[in-house]
């Protein structure tokens, strides 16, 4: 009996015989391990492109149903590892909305702040990681050089480098330590000068220009049929901005542009992004100056851990310390789906309560998954060099296409 194997790809039986079949990923280091590119090619150019990003299997949406509200922003931190209080927070304001809470005036100017700051974490990754696979080392060390000074900050406050856990429903773990925010201004002021570097190194270099210009284009019409958002929406001159039209936190009192681009190729996604670098160190210097005393979290005993000295005298401090931990916070029955404008676009969760301590459904909207769903468009007709810098340019973060 003839053995034949499981078709895996739309490509194996429509392709035209002549051209070549070749599969990158999903263990290939430009494919971040978890992608994997099926590309029908005519010598160098590539006919046919089929996508598949289904190598990770953490099962975010199916853990949610398991664990308790808290519980669960661990795994937020890791749906974009590279900017996970950004995830926190928007996970954190769906719970709170459906609870009908309100966060103190602290915690909202916070909150923003650390958005922003991680969003420049965030773009400094992408634009590294992009360059590098492009032969760009000494911009690829100047990147990182940024972005390491910006996680060992965040490591001061939060107590990790990476996936964050910091945020609480209602609040946060901790508040600033003695500090921290004067080291912040030496950072941005860091960042400037080493930021002025990678435009002298990149923005009209030819050979980089080469690469990117002209390649992997799209057209507003194209991002917005296959729900494109965040960088790679506004790099086809769409100024479409959550943080803008439909303000959260404290953007609403904030003064910004939006940065966008012109051909949404390569190029301007990488000037997108090194734009909004700018913008975002001009919002966390005008939050610096608003954040105000008071208290971090809210008053409510129904969602916020009682303080640890309290726990050692009062009988009533542990019941309830010791209810929410087993229990959960008890969110009223309903459903409620929130966005925020996350590095990659916007980061949705839609979620449905029973009244319990677990939701019954959290789906979330990740970018990345999205963006993987046309990426085949922005690969077919282009060389097979050009899939390089389009899927860097793309920031796919696994954890994101994680279902």
């Amino acid at each position: 009996m003839e053995y034949k194997s499981p078709v895996r790809s739309y490509l194996e039986e429509s392709a035209d015989p002549k051209n070549v079949l070749v599969n990158l990923g999903p263990s290939h280091p430009a494919t971040h391990g978890t992608i994997q590119v099926i590309a029908e090619l005519d010598g160098e150019t590539v006919k046919k492109a089929d996508i598949h990003c289904g190598y990770l299997h953490r099962g975010f949406e199916k853990e949610a149903e398991h664990h308790t509200y808290h519980k669960i922003i661990p795994y937020t931190d890791r749906l974009n590892y590279c900017s996970s209080l950004n995830n926190n927070f928007a996970y954190a304001a769906t719970v709170e909305a459906l609870l009908g809470i309100e966060i103190t005036p602290r915690c909202k100017y916070l909150r923003t702040l650390l958005a922003e700051y991680n969003r420049i974490a965030d773009h400094v990754t992408c634009i590294a990681a992009t360059v590098m696979e492009l032969g760009a080392m000494t911009a690829f060390l100047y990147l990182m050089t940024i972005r390491d000074y910006i996680f060992e900050h965040l490591n001061h406050l939060t107590g990790a480098r990476l996936t964050y856990s910091y945020v609480r429903i209602g609040g946060m773990a901790r508040d600033l330590p003695q500090g921290w925010l004067e080291r912040l201004e030496e950072i941005l002021q860091f960042h400037e000068r080493y930021i002025e570097r990678i435009h002298g190194l990149l923005d009209r270099n030819r050979i980089f220009i080469d690469r990117t210009r002209n390649t992997g284009a799209l057209s507003t019409e194209q991002a917005l049929n296959w729900g494109y958002t965040g960088p790679i929406l506004r790099s086809t001159g769409a100024a479409i901005d959550i943080r803008k039209d439909s303000p959260y936190l404290a953007y609403d009192e904030l003064d910004f542009e939006v940065p966008v681009g012109i051909k949404g190729d390569n190029y301007d996604r990488y000037y997108v992004r090194m734009r909004e670098m700018d913008e975002s160190v001009r919002m966390v210097r005008q939050l610096v100056k608003m954040l105000p005393e008071g208290p971090l979290n809210v008053s409510d005993h129904r969602v916020v851990l009682p303080e640890k000295k309290h726990l050692y005298g009062e009988t009533e401090s542990v019941i309830n310390h010791f209810k929410l931990i087993m229990d959960g916070i008890q969110v009223p029955a309903g459903e409620v789906y929130l966005s925020h404008e996350t590095p990659n676009g916007e980061l949705g969760f839609y979620l449905v309560s029973d009244g319990s301590g677990r939701p019954y459904k959290l789906h979330v909207r990740g970018p990345s998954f999205l963006h993987m769903g046309g990426m085949h468009t922005l690969l077919e007709g282009y060389q097979l060099a050009d899939i390089i810098a389009t899927f860097g340019s793309m920031n796919m973060i696994g954890g994101e296409c994680d279902r």
